[in-house]
């Protein structure tokens, strides 16, 4: 097994410019920069600036052509550490739509009131029954502003009730409850929490060992944060979309999906 091309430990900061790593389950393969074109100092000088400059630099992983050229952490973090991704979660809350838009649970011109018959207001608006799924996953809901949905007990209730003063599709607001509420309709149509769902079909094939997303009172994935997995984990993440929904030959996301994902939807 070769040996590291250097570990340098810059202060708090443990920092590995890749040869070969120990073995680890689906573990991206690592390279050193050079073999893959980008200049080992030039990642330095990048780290050391970064250190300086960003509060509280937790991790740092870059891979260039598949391969990790260069890893850091920040102690007390480490390789193993799980990390809360914030809104990254959205991602990965997107993803579970789209695996089910596949088996065709849903589709993203469904209007999020048939859901939830139990959730509705006594009075939905005109603007609340055009709401698509669609709506949600580009953050055109129709919102002025964001429900606050911490101190709720029933969030589906909350957002619903919530004033849609814009017609849906036409007035881009960024809002984490929308994607609560996609998370929502994954359960609704699989049965299962989008953590859960997610395990055989994406969690699982990336070699993401014990994801953790933490839950509203309802016990739905929070969706638009609030998921924990490893620095690794998000690379392989994204290197899974590079690679247009493939792993090890293999399609996890619908290359459709995936182009839509990484595609402009609002103008």
């Amino acid at each position: 097994m070769k040996k590291n091309t250097s570990i340098i430990l810059l202060g708090y900061v443990t920092l590995i410019l890749n040869g070969n790593l120990a073995a680890q389950v689906e573990s991206l393969p690592r390279s050193t920069p050079e073999a893959q074109g980008v200049s080992s100092s030039k990642i330095l000088v990048f780290i050391e600036t970064a250190d300086q400059k960003v509060n509280s630099m937790h991790s740092f992983m870059l891979v260039r052509h598949g391969h990790v050229v260069t890893e850091a952490w920040w102690k007390p973090e480490s390789n193993s550490k799980q990390h809360i991704l914030w809104s990254l979660s959205k991602s990965f809350t997107s993803t579970a739509v789209g695996l089910a838009v596949a088996e065709e649970k849903l589709s993203i011109d469904d209007l999020v009131l048939k859901f939830f018959p139990d959730d509705l207001p006594s009075e939905p608006s005109a603007n609340l029954k055009k709401m698509r799924v669609r709506d949600l996953l580009t953050m055109t809901s129709g919102h002025q502003d964001e429900v606050k949905l911490d101190a709720e007990s029933n969030w589906v209730k909350a957002f619903l009730s919530h004033p849609v003063p814009h017609k849906p599709g036409t007035h881009f607001r960024y809002n984490t409850p929308g994607t609560y509420m996609l998370s929502a309709i994954v359960q609704k149509v699989t049965g299962k929490t989008v953590l859960d769902y997610l395990k055989p079909s994406l969690f699982e094939p990336l070699g993401i060992r014990s994801p953790k997303w933490d839950a509203s009172p309802q016990g739905i994935s929070i969706g638009g944060y609030g998921l924990f997995v490893c620095t690794e984990d998000i690379a392989k993440f994204g290197q899974l979309y590079l690679q247009g929904g493939k792993w090890k030959g293999k399609e996890l996301i619908h290359s459709s999906w995936v182009k839509q994902a990484t595609s402009k939807q609002v103008s």
